[in-house]
């Protein structure tokens, strides 16, 4: 008797355990995020690989940052057959409320090797500052 082996069974059966019984990604695990502080500004870093850097588009309106991507599917040719595809592909977004104390202004963005970096500083007002004190004239002019 002949049996046909799968050699990506084994993946798929883990990829269906990860992805759960419905086998669609959700958002956030297509766009996978750190965000910490670093100094006198907010890092944020998003995993995107397979998508090229003319496919990234990011929007700032007020204090929503929204980040888009697209990861577009291996194009299959006559002599190609596809034996297994569990990579997302399609368009990928991911919004942030950034906090009123961010300078959304001056945000930058490097992309490399697949991880896109944002860093956001700390707006100017939102930093601390010493307050100075007058002296007895300021009392004498307010008139008390």
């Amino acid at each position: 008797m002949s049996m046909r082996t799968d050699p990506f069974r084994e993946l798929d059966r883990l990829a269906q355990q990860f992805m759960g019984a419905s086998g669609t990604w959700s958002k956030p695990s297509a766009m996978p995020m750190d965000a910490y502080r670093e100094g006198e500004e907010y890092v944020v870093a998003l995993d995107l690989p397979g998508v090229a850097k003319d496919a990234i588009d990011i929007d700032v309106e007020r204090n929503m940052l929204t980040v888009k991507a697209e990861r577009r599917p291996v194009p299959v040719g006559e002599d190609m057959r596809v034996e297994l595809s569990e990579r997302p592909a399609g368009v990928f977004s991911r919004q942030l409320v950034l906090a009123d104390t961010l300078g959304t202004e001056r945000i930058r963005a490097d992309y490399d090797a697949g991880v896109l970096t944002l860093r956001i500083p700390i707006a100017e007002r939102a930093k601390p500052r010493k307050i100075a004190i007058g002296g007895a004239a300021a009392h004498k002019r307010l008139g008390t």
